[in-house]
């Protein structure tokens, strides 16, 4: 009637766990220059972290400063042409 506990799964294998490469990255590029990147590593970072038992704050934070850079961006555009000085117009 009480069947045994089914064993444990096993431990992720070394050198697998990615969650901080994919977080850093995340952050980095979404706040240089490409807040879709930032997004997309940002996931990547929150899925490892899910799989693995971490904490999913780098993916979080990238996913955060890729929308940042998003809408910073499209605010730059949206005011004209703000690379140019004021003389070159």
């Amino acid at each position: 009637m009480n069947a045994p506990y089914p064993p444990p799964p096993p431990p992720p294998a070394a050198g697998r766990d990615r969650t901080t490469l994919w977080g850093v990255l995340g952050i980095v590029l979404g706040l240089l220059c490409c807040g879709i990147l930032g997004i997309v590593f940002g996931w990547l970072s929150i899925r490892d972290a899910r799989r693995n038992g971490k904490s999913p704050l780098l993916g979080w934070l990238a996913i955060a400063f890729g929308v940042v850079n998003i809408v910073a961006s499209a605010i730059v555009r949206a005011r004209g042409s703000y690379y140019y000085p004021y003389w070159y117009r």
